[in-house]
């Protein structure tokens, strides 16, 4: 069962890194398949704390070969920046393979995406303003740079000069920003290319042959099932296909390859940005949760949002995904609390929905119908087995697993790398 797919069940900060991590010492391979580095992971390993934002999690574990798929928009300044900080802690980075059809993030993408999102007022979507957005506009236009774009000056040259034709006189017109000269975009790009020369590689082909000879890939998503551009809770999404389907697409490899699908979810919900977020708490219990669970994005700072465990949305991402297994995250974090509210369906001015609704209004106004589980007080941290929880935990996740239409196989019970239940392997 070489090929398998992590991804997000909610939105976002499940803790798919700790998953990745987690398979590390039976993995051969990591592969990043969407997003940029508007999202983060955070993995303990001992006493150090690792960081990521672009780099695969995978990076981490020796013996691992970490990719960056060609579904991915890269930002070269930032991926040279967490390459340096992670050598500079003593990890070896050689081993990095970026696919040579990934695209780029320039100056202009960032500077788009700022007065872009600015200029929409109330109406702002709630990027992190790297440029994520608009880069994948110019992939979709068919306008974009791609990394083999450096490799030839003057191809990467027409191609910028076709960018900047209409940005400039959107930055200029309409924003009252200066124009971007196309020198400037083009010495900065080139002055990345040898540097990335040894990295760049026809990635889907080293990962079919990988997959052929039996070795172990992981497919390593970035945000999550309701942040998907065609599944989440469009507009208020990231730009890329975070679900499963996009491990195919954003990396090269066939969707028969894909054997097992991981779902990563918090034993409670969180989210960042705008956009409709049912079990939200805006009380004490909100603050409690945020402040616990130490709820504050990996790569902006910005606190999270949060609320309960929403049942309906992890069965829906369950059926887009074709879920097989599920990782629960930060179960530990709950401990203290003598009730546990869950959401088990919504209501919608009166009427009851057991399923996210189709309607994104419907959803906008949905309301958690929440069913209450005994809390338990007991310090689960160092719970290894799922008999070493305490009776009313063991509850909480059998509840949880009935709902989520798929089998809960690890648990997680704290932020280190061990600090884990493994109920079934996620490799066989």
């Amino acid at each position: 069962m070489p090929g398998i797919v992590i991804v997000g069940v909610q939105w976002g900060d499940e803790g798919k890194g700790k998953a990745t991590d987690l398979l590390g010492d039976r993995t051969d391979w990591v592969v990043k398949f969407n997003g940029g580095n508007n999202a983060g992971h955070t993995v303990v390993i001992g006493d150090e704390k690792y960081a990521l934002h672009l780099l695969p999690s995978g990076i981490l574990s020796p013996g691992v070969t970490p990719v960056i798929g060609n579904g991915v928009v890269i930002d070269p300044e930032v991926l040279f920046a967490e390459l340096d900080a992670l050598s500079a802690r003593g990890v070896d980075v050689s081993k990095l393979r970026v696919s040579a059809n990934a695209h780029l993030i320039t100056h202009y993408h960032r500077t788009l995406d700022k007065v872009t999102e600015r200029f929409l007022g109330k109406k702002q979507i709630g990027t992190t303003g790297r440029g994520i957005g608009p880069a994948y506009a110019d992939k979709i236009s068919r306008v974009g740079i791609r990394v083999q774009d450096l490799f030839d000056e003057s191809i990467l040259r027409q191609k910028v000069e076709g960018a900047l034709d209409q940005k400039n006189h959107l930055l200029v017109k309409v924003f009252n920003r200066r124009a971007i000269a196309v020198e400037e975009i083009v010495d900065e790009l080139l002055s990345y290319a040898e540097r990335l020369r040894p990295m760049v590689a026809d990635t889907g082909y080293l990962l079919d042959e990988a997959l052929q000879r039996g070795e172990v890939v992981v497919f390593e998503g970035g945000q999550a099932t309701m942040l998907d551009v065609d599944h989440g809770t469009y507009p208020y999404v990231t730009s890329s296909s975070a679900t499963a389907g996009g491990a195919a697409t954003g990396s090269g490899v066939g969707p028969n390859r894909l054997d097992r699908i991981v779902g990563i979810v918090k034993a409670y919900t969180t989210r960042v940005g705008a956009g409709p977020f049912p079990t939200e708490l805006f009380d004490e219990q909100g603050d409690w949760l945020r402040a616990k669970g130490f709820e504050f994005g990996t790569t902006t700072g910005r606190a999270r949002r949060v609320g309960w465990y929403d049942a309906p949305i992890t069965r829906y991402a369950t059926r887009i995904n074709g879920i097989t297994d599920l990782v629960l995250t930060k179960l530990d974090v709950l401990t203290g609390l003598e009730q546990i509210p869950v959401c088990v369906a919504y209501d919608v001015e009166g009427r009851r929905f057991d399923e996210v609704p189709v309607n994104q209004t419907d959803f906008h106004h949905a309301r958690p119908i929440l069913e209450h589980f005994p809390g338990w007080s007991e310090d689960i941290s160092g719970c290894r087995t799922f008999e070493d929880l305490p009776q009313t935990a063991q509850d909480y996740v059998l509840a949880l697993e009935r709902m989520s239409g798929t089998r809960i196989s690890v648990i997680g019970v704290g932020p280190s790398r061990d600090q884990v239940i493994v109920r079934h392997g996620l490799v066989d």
